[in-house]
Order: structure tokens, then sequence, then C-alpha cells
């Protein structure tokens, strides 16, 4: 069967190659991709939901509340205990960052299990109550789609990047029902350099996905009610994005505090009942935690205030606007640590929805401050709408994400100022502290991170060096003589030979230099005694794994003096040498393929 389907697929890439140009064929599959995230997305939300609905509305028994308490952390077991047993042969990752090291250093191959394994942990974290959210895993659910389909066509690792991109935006523009903010989000986050060419298949994959998720999931995610903004408010606008701007920095400090503390813990059932436990315990305070949190923010944009205390130990004192602002505060800094705990457990989600959830809180409880203080009135609905903005944008560093995002999926376009200024100036100061965001900045502390700004490093992490090692040459035996391997070594036409053991484990280096020096006296009359290996044998200066990235490889290269250098296995098993002049030519070729790309 699988070879029928391989034999399939080369006459198709054959037929098309002959037929249709790159540009068309991709705009083709870019629907295609469209089409099959816009599914995912539907299947997500419908499965989260009907899960969520079950444990509130039809489970039916006299204890069932009490249980709220186990609900998130049964979640995330059940989350595990799936990736555990059913994904054995891929490995399974949460989270932006891993899609992002997958683009940089895995040719953008996204294992295909993601498709539907994103799908299902994501559904049983949120839906039994997980604190977070479900756009990180159908954007990795859409981005594997895209680059499995890729890798079956045969196309090229920018193609295939393309199209990850386009299963991403599909993904956002299905969750969200926002296919602008989806072309944005791919831009901004997964391209590292946006080209003209590449907007249509993002467009199409984007407007697709959106029209295919209503079709399945017509629900609405907000309604937003506003006259527009006035000119006075404009202060408090600034003021909301330096407090989101504050806040997102120690968001940031806080997400690399938890992860500490639960890497620490290696045993992965320890780590769901620690998560479980504190979770359920932050749930139980503050029942505005469970799940997503968008009920929330939907009653507060509609005015009813006190939802935040509803159902809460302090729901009697909802009346007071002092227990309102206070408990909303404390809401803001449990939902951080609620999605950490969850995320840190072993669950799945992303930080999408706890960002808009932060951003609305504070937009709320300020608005609602600034009008009950008589300084002045505001429209404590704009002022939700822009918080959601300038959280999304300052904590992800993608503000043109977070400014369309909460255009499209509230109807505020008219807020679009306020949106633009509230967001920049959140993004500014969150930039001034973190260069990188939350997503970039663990790969950029480990030296994974391609940016647009950096093209060398980019086109260097295509490249791997274990395809560019060559052992053709002749290598030695560290028990052999020189004098006997002389004739072969003058022969080989190399300066340099690698010495190994009888395991083939790199010993050292012997020069051809000092092999004919030490064979040859200084009038040219041959050394009579034998000289073996070991007594000429030099200690690499550099010996390079052959994981190590290439712009590594070219700095060793320059300190060192050396165009050629000795490369090993894991187990120091010799592999071969990888020349500068190689690594050169394949960094041209790229370059070639590049400018020809989508032509």
């Amino acid at each position: 069967m699988q070879t029928r389907l391989v034999t399939f697929l080369d006459h198709l890439n054959n037929y098309r190659k002959s037929k249709i140009s790159n540009r068309n064929f991709l705009v083709v599959v870019s629907i295609l991709v469209g089409i099959m995230a816009g599914l995912a997305a539907a299947l997500l939300k419908t499965l989260t939901h009907h899960i969520e609905h079950f444990l509130q509305n039809d489970l039916h028994w006299q204890y069932k509340y009490y249980l709220y308490f186990l609900f998130p952390g049964i979640g995330i077991f059940l989350s595990v205990l799936y990736v555990r047993k059913f994904i054995r042969k891929g490995k399974f990752e949460t989270g932006l960052t891993p899609l992002l090291y997958t683009i940089s250093k895995k040719s953008s191959n996204v294992e295909p299990h993601n498709s539907y394994s994103q799908i299902i942990t994501a559904a049983l974290t949120v839906g039994f109550g997980g604190s977070t959210g479900l756009e990180a895993p159908i954007v990795t659910s859409g981005a594997s789609i895209g680059s499995t389909l890729g890798r079956y066509l045969g196309l090229s690792y920018r193609e295939i990047t393309m199209l990850l991109a386009c299963g991403a935006a599909a993904g956002i523009a299905g969750a969200f029902n926002s296919p602008v903010a989806g072309i944005v989000f791919a831009i901004e986050i997964l391209l590292p350099e946006f080209t003209i060419p590449a907007f249509i298949p993002l467009l199409l994959s984007a407007a697709t996905a959106s029209v295919v998720a209503q079709v399945f999931y017509k629900e609405q995610l907000f309604y937003l009610v506003t006259q527009g903004w006035e000119m006075k408010a404009l202060l408090f606008y600034v003021l909301l994005a330096v407090l989101i701007g504050l806040y997102s920095i120690y968001f940031g400090k806080a997400n690399h505090l938890v992860k500490g503390l639960f890497y620490k813990i290696k045993n992965p059932y320890r780590k769901v009942m620690v998560g479980g436990i504190g979770l359920g315990v932050l749930v139980f305070l503050f029942p505005t935690l469970y799940g997503e949190g968008y009920l929330t923010i939907k009653e507060l944009l509609m005015g009813n205030y006190n939802t935040v205390v509803s159902n809460s130990i302090f729901a009697d004192y909802g009346n007071f606007p002092i227990v309102i602002i206070l408990f909303t505060v404390a809401t803001i800094f449990a939902k951080s640590f609620a999605t950490l705990f969850t995320l840190g457990a072993g669950g799945n989600g992303g930080i999408f929805a706890p960002s808009l959830i932060i951003g609305g809180l504070i937009g709320f409880i300020m608005a609602y401050t600034i009008n009950l203080s008589g300084l002045a009135q505001v429209n404590t609905a704009n002022f939700i709408v822009a918080g959601m903005a300038a959280a999304l944008g300052s904590i992800m560093h993608a503000p043109l994400t977070g400014i369309f995002l909460i255009a499209e999926i509230t109807g505020g376009y008219i807020l679009m100022v306020p949106l633009m200024i509230t967001t920049a100036l959140a993004y500014l100061i969150n930039r001034s502290v973190n260069k990188y965001s939350i997503y970039t900045k663990p790969l950029a502390e480990k030296g994974e991170l391609s940016h647009y700004e950096d093209k060398d490093t980019t086109v260097l992490n295509m490249i791997k060096l274990k395809y560019l090692v060559q052992r053709e040459g002749l290598t030695l035996n560290i028990d052999e003589s020189i004098t006997d391997k002389i004739s072969d070594m003058v022969a080989a036409k190399q300066s340099v030979f690698a010495v190994l053991n009888a395991e083939d484990e790199l010993m050292g280096l012997v020069f051809l230099n000092d092999a004919l020096n030490a064979m040859f006296s200084a009038d040219g009359k041959e050394n009579e005694k034998q000289i073996s290996v070991k007594k000429l044998l030099n200690k690499p200066e550099v010996v390079l794994n052959a994981e190590t990235d290439l712009k590594k490889v070219l700095n060793q290269m320059d300190i060192s003096g050396y165009n050629n250098l000795p490369v090993v296995d894991e187990g120091n098993k010799f592999m071969g040498f990888v020349a500068k002049s190689q690594i050169f030519n394949k960094y041209r070729a790229l370059l070639a393929r590049m400018a020809d790309y989508m032509s």
C-alpha cells in the first residue's frame, strides 16, 4: 500500500512539474491545507466544548461539584497518559517554541502525528478545565498538516516552510474566524523573511480555513458594542499600555521560574500530581480560571461586572466594588500561575487565550476603577478590548497580530487607534527588557534561533553538518608504521590523516609534512628506522560533533586556522572531514534556490 502511494505521488509530482509552475501549484495546495486546517480547528473547538458541556451540564451526580477541584488534574493526566501510550516513535512537544525550532533546525519537518495528537491532548486538557488556550495546539496541528503534505509532494525546504506557515495561519483563522490575523501571525512569528509571492498562498489558506470552520462551528467568540473612542481617554490608554507592558515582563519571569521548578521534577506523573493539585486549588478559589476563560470576558463586555466574583466563595459580596477590584487583581496574577501550572504539569495548550484574558481583566479593572473614582467616565468595553490586544502583542512580541486579531474577533475596527497605541507601547516596554519573546528566548539562549535580521545564520541553519562530511580519503591505524604507509600517504593527495583505533575511534591526526620530515633527513636520505604512527600523533585542536551548528564550525575554522576539521559522532566514532569550501558551496547553492523560490 505504501509503495503504491509513493509511486502515485512520484507520478503526480512529475506531471505537475511539467504542467504547473511552483507558484500556481502552491496556491492549489495552500487551499487544500486551508480546508484541512479549518476542519481541524472546528473539530478541536467542538470536541473541547462538548467535554466542558458534559462535565458542567450533562453529568448528574450529587457530589460532582467536589470534582471540580480534581477535573483539571484529570485532564492533564489523560493528556500525559495518551502521549506516553500512543506516541512512542515520535516526539511530542507543546507550544510554539518547538515549531520555531523545527523551522530553524529540522527543515520544517513537523512530525505527522501532531495533526491529530495536538487536537486530542488539547481537548482533554482544556475540556477538563486546564487554564490555557487552544490556539497553540491548532497552530501546531495546522503546521503539521502543511509540512506533511509538502513532504509527501516532494517539495523543497522553502516550499514546505511556506505550507507550514499556511497551516498555522489557517489554524488561527479557523479558531478565531480571523483570516487577517492568521496571515499576520504567520508573517510575524513563523516566516523568517516575508516576500510578496508568499502572501497569496497565506491569504487563500487562511480565508479557506475561516469559511470551513464557520460551516461546522458558528459560535461567535466575542460581541462588542461601542460608539468609538474619545480623545480625553487617550492618556488612560497610555497608562493601560504601561501597566500591561510591565505585567508582560512579570509574566515572562514567572514563566521562567515555574518552568524551572517543573523541569526539576523528572517523573511525569509526579508533575501531573503537583501541577494538578496547584491548579485545582486555584480553580477552587478563582472559578473564572476554569478552561479558556473567554466566558468571563464576554460577560464583562456585556456589562456584567460582578461575573468575576460569581461562583466563588466571595460571591455574596459581588455588589461591593472594592471586592470586585481586589478579586479581579488577584485573579489576574492567579491566571498566570494557573496557565503555567497547566503547561508545566504536562497539559497541552498555549498562552494566546491566557494573554487575552489577562489583558482584558487589566483593561476592565483600570476602566472600572477610573469610573468609580470620578476622575473621568471611560468606556469599559473599549479598555477591555485594548487590554487584550496589548497583552497579546507584548507577551508574544507580535503587536500586529494582537491588533488585527482583537479588531477581527470583536469587530472593534473603530478602536484601531487605541489598539495601535496600547499595543505598540506595551510591546516597546517589554522589548526594552526582553530582546526575545517568550517563544524565542529558549532558542536564542541555546543559539538555535534563525532570524531575518541575520540572514547568514538563517541560511546556515538550513544546512546539516552531517551531510557535508566526507570520508573517502586515507585513514591510519594507531598501530601502523609510517614507514609502511608513506607511499600511500603521498599518493592520497591529503595533507592531514585521521588516526583511528580498532573501534574506529579518533585518536588524533598525522600531518603529511611531519611524516615526510621524519622519513627523510635534511640531505634527502631515507631514514632506515621504523617510525610508528603513534610517534607522530597530534592531538587535534578542534573536533566537531555531527550536530554542531555550521556557524560555530566556521568560527572554529577561523580561530584554529584550519580549513578542514575532523567530525565524530556521539560515541567518538570518526565520520570524516568537513571542508570550508564544501560549506561555502552549499551556502551558495541554497542562496540560488532561495532566489528562484516560487518563480
